[in-house]
């Protein structure tokens, strides 16, 4: 009797061997990372699988030490217990929690960031660590970023996003236990008594208001602003901003551009109404040293706001800082040394963009 020739695997049975053999394997740490704004059902579910796939799971909590915003109403601490409170002590024990910077427009840093925030756990970057997480939109390319390490997809669970469950909780609504593990919602019951979320539910109806006068537009507008950062002798020119989205908050001085100006005449007209600097315009026109577009899709909460900043190096001056006052949308301006930049008292995306421009 003759034997036929053992044959060789195709290229399609090693991708299925190779495949059976991920979903087998077992880590010590799997990294998932998300903002968790708020935590619900379908991060669960990752967060489900992660256990039963790793004997640790690292939680780093994205948009830390940023300010309340409706994008990112809650701190690092209480999207911990919205994790850690959804699951018995034994698993939660096994839960790691870590706040994770934001990096806006450096990529590098971001990874740094991730790469030092997964230290803090593991104290070694050569352990048997992978990411885990499911690849709902460009938010998730992440995955992608770590070609040193393994990364499992999970299917979205039941469609479930974040955007609407906090979009509908600022304005009042009760979120429902479908969507929602008991311990997120007892977070944002206790949060909802609170003047923090009473500032942002207003902010959020201003918001609303806002964009009612755009929906009955052929198609979703896009805006343009300008924003000036100006700095001389360590210092940077900031405003506190009058009114929402964000009152209260430091900014760049800034604005919307008008029909007939150009980017750079839209800039310095918004810096003198914003902050009555006491520089010639002549002056500033010859101090710009660059330029730069901030496109990121989620900026502003009033809708796709795209904003070019320009910065502006004033030469030192033996008399001090010129002078400066509050004006139109400012409440105040005021000269801040740069070492006391604050992320957690910035506007929107501010302090990425002064970062990025500085080199800080």
């Amino acid at each position: 009797m003759s034997v036929l020739p053992k044959q060789s695997p195709t290229q399609s049975e090693k991708k299925a061997d190779n495949l059976n053999s991920a979903s087998n394997r077992h880590y010590k740490y799997l990294v998932f990372i998300g903002r968790f704004q708020p935590f619900h059902m379908g991060h669960k579910a990752v967060v489900d699988e992660a256990l039963k796939r790793a004997e640790n799971v690292i939680m780093l909590i994205g948009s830390a030490n940023m300010p309340r915003s409706l994008r990112n109403p809650f701190t690092v601490e209480e999207r911990s217990q919205m994790i850690k409170g959804a699951y018995s002590d034994e698993d939660a024990a096994r839960i790691h929690c870590v706040g994770l910077d934001d990096a806006l427009y450096n990529d590098t840093r971001w990874l740094q960031y991730v790469q030092a925030s997964i230290k803090t756990v593991t104290h070694d970057l050569s352990e048997d660590i992978a990411l885990i997480g499911h690849s709902k939109d460009s938010s998730s390319y992440y995955l992608s970023l770590f070609p040193t390490w393994e990364s499992i997809s999970v299917p979205n669970y039941k469609n479930l996003s974040a955007t609407p469950i906090r979009e509908g909780y600022l304005m009042g609504a009760t979120p429902t236990g479908e969507r929602t593990p008991v311990s997120t919602r007892e977070v944002m019951d206790a949060f909802k008594q609170t003047e923090d979320y009473q500032h942002l539910h207003e902010e959020a109806w201003f918001v609303d208001d806002y964009m009612k006068q755009w929906r009955d537009a052929p198609y979703p507008p896009t805006f343009m602003t300008a924003d000036a950062l100006v700095v001389q002798s360590g210092h940077i020119l900031l405003v506190e901003r009058r009114g929402m989205p964000g009152r209260g908050l430091w900014a760049l001085p800034g604005g919307f551009v008008d029909q007939k100006e150009t980017l750079l005449d839209a800039c310095i007209r918004e810096l003198a109404e914003e902050t009555k600097l006491d520089v010639p315009a002549s002056v500033l026109y010859g101090s710009r040293h660059s330029q730069h577009t901030f496109d990121d899709p989620y900026r502003s909460s009033r809708g796709r706001t795209i904003t070019h900043a320009f910065y502006f190096k004033l030469k030192n001056d033996p008399k001090g800082l010129p002078k400066v006052q509050g004006g139109d949308d400012a409440a105040k301006a005021f000269w801040l040394p740069l070492a006391e930049l604050d992320s957690k008292k910035m506007f929107e995306d501010h302090y990425a963009i002064i970062t990025k421009m500085v080199g800080l």
